[in-house]
């Protein structure tokens, strides 16, 4: 009996450490997709900054998320733009964020 529990510990670790690695697994592309011009109407407010094009990976590509103003979450917080990253299995799309001034 006790060897069945040491097997079935076993079996859930490697099952969730096998779970945690696909749910971080990154999306890589050969080319990346065409940039869209995207005409920036009228600020809301002067506290509003603008948001560039941004991508999220749907339906098996990368779409655009289009530009938008928002504002900050927080004082002092500023947008870092979101960029194309090299890695071994080609380029990665790495999301804008808020950030700390």
């Amino acid at each position: 009996m006790k060897k069945y529990v040491v097997h079935a510990a076993v079996l859930t670790v490697l099952a969730l450490g096998a779970s945690a690695y696909s749910a971080s697994a990154q999306i890589y592309v050969s080319v990346h997709p065409a940039w869209h011009a995207v005409r920036r109407p009228p600020p809301p407010s002067p506290r509003h900054v603008w948001i560039d094009e941004d991508w999220t990976y749907r339906g098996g590509r990368y779409v655009s998320t289009g530009g938008h103003w928002a504002s900050p979450p927080h004082p002092g917080y500023v947008w870092i733009s979101g960029r194309w990253e090299h890695g071994r299995g080609g380029d990665r799309w790495i999301a804008g964020r808020w950030g700390r001034h």
